[in-house]
């Protein structure tokens, strides 16, 4: 017995050897940089403790508002794609002709790069893009609005995309739910005489727990994480309006501030992993 359980851990040693290798040993270099002045300036790297930490919590820098962008752009995404995605995946759960079709139609924005959905929707908000001229067709010219370049709407504007860009994934998983559940519950409940908001109640939301557990923790993930959607859409702009971390750490290191840098990457790395793990504490001892 023993000599088979050293025989099956072999096939999970270059699968480990390879994480260790290209995620441990990255993450245990990048907090020791992040407590020194390493930088383009100077070759020397001297030890400075916390002082790049307590760098991105100066008020006078602009790292606490990507900081608040960046809790803000999760919540509200998280909250945007579960809603939609569960409500999708109910509808979709359906029979009817063109159900495979329309689920790989909505399901399709998840498997393209966010730098082509950043150009196509660049154009789509442009002060003269589609959406504006088509407020105009209808008489709503006081609405239209520069999307992405006005700092009322530019944040509420990567947010959208990022909803649309990623809802489908998380119909896909709810789906996948849906299809686990017995039907004979349903059968049982409408015997009993429950409606449809009961059947969601006692029967489709309880088992659907595992899925919203999945979605929420992916969601949270990456949004905390997000870089890719905001600088093809905005690149941070206007002025420090749609940055976050992840776009921080980018500009920092191009700037030659690689311990600061490696600070905010630290603390990023920190911040998904608490607030992961948090969730999951909270919503997984709920699952049917």
């Amino acid at each position: 017995m023993y000599k088979k359980r050293i025989y099956r851990s072999w096939f999970t040693m270059p699968a480990f050897i390879l994480y260790f290798v290209l995620f441990i040993i990255p993450v245990i270099f990048g907090i020791g940089y992040s407590l020194t002045n390493w930088n383009a300036m100077s070759s020397e790297i001297k030890f400075v403790g916390l002082r790049n930490y307590l760098e991105i919590f100066n008020p006078d820098n602009a790292y606490l508002l990507a900081i608040k962008n960046t809790l803000t752009f999760t919540i509200c995404a998280s909250v945007g794609k579960i809603a939609i995605g569960l409500a999708l995946a109910l509808f979709f759960n359906r029979k009817f002709r063109t159900q495979n079709l329309m689920r790989g139609v909505y399901f399709m924005p998840f498997a393209i790069s966010s730098l082509i959905i950043g150009m196509i929707f660049t154009s789509i908000l442009d002060p003269d893009g589609i959406l504006n001229t088509g407020l105009r067709a209808i008489g709503l010219d006081a609405i239209t609005k520069s999307w992405l370049t006005n700092r009322s709407t530019a944040l509420g504007g990567v947010i959208a995309v990022e909803i649309w860009k990623s809802v489908g994934l998380n119909m896909v998983i709810f789906l996948a739910g849906l299809q686990m559940i017995d039907k004979e519950y349903y059968e049982a409940a409408q015997l009993d005489g429950a409606n449809a908001i009961a059947q969601f109640r006692y029967i489709t939301w309880p088992f659907l727990r595992p899925s919203i557990t999945t979605n929420v923790i992916l969601n949270i993930i990456h949004g905390l994480k997000v870089f890719d959607i905001v600088m093809s859409l905005t690149n941070g702009g206007p002025g420090n309006t749609t940055q976050v971390i992840s776009t921080f750490v980018f500009k920092t290191y191009g700037m030659g501030a690689y311990g600061l840098s490696n600070a905010l990457s630290t603390f990023i790395f920190i911040l998904t992993m608490l607030i992961a793990l948090a969730a999951l504490k909270l919503i997984a001892p709920k699952e049917a």
